[in-house]
């Protein structure tokens, strides 16, 4: 794959474990890690309680027009402002953050492989999968103590719009991906089938030493 630099997408269920993969990744390929979910439509215009009932668990939850754009740029090596999304007011607060394109880019959320536009500028393709009470379990650990959220508010939510919506728009993206991993795998096979698939997807002799060895290898 020709380009300035390489694009890893992974997908899957709220709580899969995709945030950690990307993470882990990163810090092997020296690249940049972004979350899709810095791209949340702002709901300033809505009141508490009507941002209380907004599902966010659909693809038009996100800015993907943004979206698109800014990887756009950050796969054609240039260095693009994120915004920041306050997940407690729902909420873009004002400042955003730079975000500098690197050699790889790692694109990690819901939906990273619902799009045909973003899907084409990928290089590698990762699916996460988990069942849903592992998925809910480690939501909800996130949610109360990251976002200030009740336990039973985390379980409604889960129930009405995640999983639901996991099944109508997250799931079914399993069948786009190079690679299929199950979240409560052993991080270090998961990272190997990734890195061998890039290996065998880059072209750039820069980019191929970042991901460790020749082509094939």
């Amino acid at each position: 794959m020709s380009a300035r630099v390489y694009l890893i997408g992974i997908a899957g269920p709220s709580g899969a474990g995709k945030t950690c993969l990307a993470t882990r990744l990163a810090a092997e390929l020296k690249g940049t890690v972004l979350g899709l979910d810095r791209y949340y439509r702002d709901l300033s215009h809505l009141s508490p309680a009507e941002r209380d009932q907004f599902n966010f668990d659909t693809p038009e939850a996100l800015e993907h027009e943004l979206l698109m754009q800014q990887v756009a740029r950050l796969r054609g090596g240039e260095s693009v402002d994120v915004p920041r999304y306050d997940f407690n007011t729902h909420t873009r607060i004002g400042a955003t953050t730079r975000v500098r394109a690197g050699t790889v880019v790692l694109l990690e959320g819901l939906f990273t492989l619902y799009w045909p536009g973003l899907r084409e500028s990928l290089g590698t393709k990762v699916y996460v999968d988990m069942s849903d009470d592992v998925c809910l379990a480690r939501r909800t650990e996130r949610d109360v103590s990251e976002r200030g959220r009740t336990v039973e508010s985390v379980h409604s939510q889960y129930a009405q719009t995640v999983a639901p919506m996991a099944q109508k728009y997250v799931r079914p993206t399993i069948v786009h991906a190079d690679i299929t991993v199950f979240g409560a795998g052993s991080m270090e096979t998961e990272v190997a089938q990734v890195l061998a698939h890039c290996r065998a997807r880059i072209t750039s002799p820069t980019l191929k030493s970042v991901a460790g060895g020749s082509a094939g290898r």
